[in-house]
């Protein structure tokens, strides 16, 4: 086994490999309704002309039996086309159980998973949540991937999103 001077590594690393940190908080907000379903969410990055750039985090019912719970995912219209569809549920390290009522927090590093892939640039963080029973709502966050300053960013949903906040560190 041939051994690498640290200078080495660095060469081969090249400099300009920064390992940002993406942080995403999601509001369940809690609904006055007759019978309360909990949200599908799906968060996934893209560009800003809506190219597909990688899955986060997929929410889902995991309980049901055979997977039946994932047959509701296409309610997920806009993540659905864009990659949901190609997927074959559960994907380890994507996919997890829907949330209760409340903040949710969601930490990404940059050195893993699709962050790790993603060229430096400008792009939009999105969450999409649907409920049976319920609505759809989508919520954009822009962002530059590997800035060199922390940048944050909020919106605020109108009935199946509460705020969502996003802080992208270097």
């Amino acid at each position: 086994m041939r051994k690498l001077l640290p200078f080495a590594i660095t060469s081969l690393l090249g400099t300009s490999s920064m390992a940002a940190d993406l942080t995403a908080k999601i509001e369940v907000p809690r609904l006055n309704v007759a019978e309360y379903h909990r949200p599908y969410v799906a968060v996934w990055i893209e560009s800003p002309d809506q190219t597909f750039a990688g899955n986060l985090s997929v929410w889902y019912d995991l309980k049901k039996r055979d997977n039946e719970g994932a047959k509701w995912l296409k309610d997920l219209r806009q993540w659905w086309r864009r990659s949901g569809r190609d997927l074959a549920m559960p994907v380890d390290g994507v996919s997890g159980a829907t949330r209760v009522v409340g903040e949710q927090s969601l930490s990404f590093a940059g050195d893993k998973g699709v962050l790790a892939k993603l060229p430096a640039g400008e792009y939009q963080l999105v969450v999409e949540a649907a409920r049976e029973g319920g609505g759809r709502e989508v919520v954009k966050l822009p962002f530059q991937w590997n800035a060199k300053t922390e940048q944050t960013a909020k919106a605020q949903g109108s009935h199946e999103l509460g705020q969502v906040s996003l802080t992208v560190k270097p």
